[in-house]
């Protein structure tokens, strides 16, 4: 059962699971939809290209700049930014705007299978299991939050600085 079949005035599950490609990009866009209503100081994102996240939309960047303020902070973890450069203009133009609040890492060594597809934040994360189907499960469970963030924060340490918010040419 996945949260739009809860009969009314039922508890909405701590966990949920989501299958299929326009679930998961529905899951982004209103994740950073709630991230700019309840105000998430911190949102890690992760995946080997973000090639199938809807971040170039429109509405994903009016999440975005409504949530972005000081105070906030964006991490980025990615295997390489190709498609994200190619595929998600607006997101990059968001990201030159507000680079003093995103920090974006590549692991350009890492197994773009194994490597987490997943947004963290301190009060919700998704998790896809299986790419390739999108697949995966969104929690609000502390644990599974903590799992996740001391995952992400482990493949940080094994990344170097990427997507810089500007190239500096001659």
């Amino acid at each position: 059962m996945n949260a739009s079949e809860l009969p009314d005035g039922a508890p909405a599950p701590t966990s949920v699971r989501f299958s299929g490609r326009s679930e998961f990009q529905q899951l982004v866009r209103d994740a950073l939809q709630r991230a700019a209503v309840e105000g998430w100081r911190e949102i890690i994102v992760s995946d080997a290209n973000f090639e199938d996240w809807p971040l170039g939309e429109r509405a994903v960047i009016e999440s975005l700049q409504a949530w972005s303020q000081s105070g906030r902070r964006f991490v980025i973890l990615a295997k390489r930014y190709d498609d994200l450069l190619r595929r998600h203009a607006r997101f990059v133009t968001w990201r030159r705007t507000w680079s003093h609040i995103v920090e974006a890492f590549a692991c350009t060594e890492a197994d773009a299978v194994t490597f987490p597809s997943a947004i963290w934040s301190p009060a919700w994360a998704l998790v896809r299991l299986e790419s390739e189907r999108s697949t995966g499960l969104s929690t609000h469970e502390p644990v599974r939050r903590l799992q996740l963030r001391e995952q992400l924060r482990e493949w940080q340490r094994k990344s170097t600085p990427g997507f810089p918010s500007s190239t500096l040419g001659l």
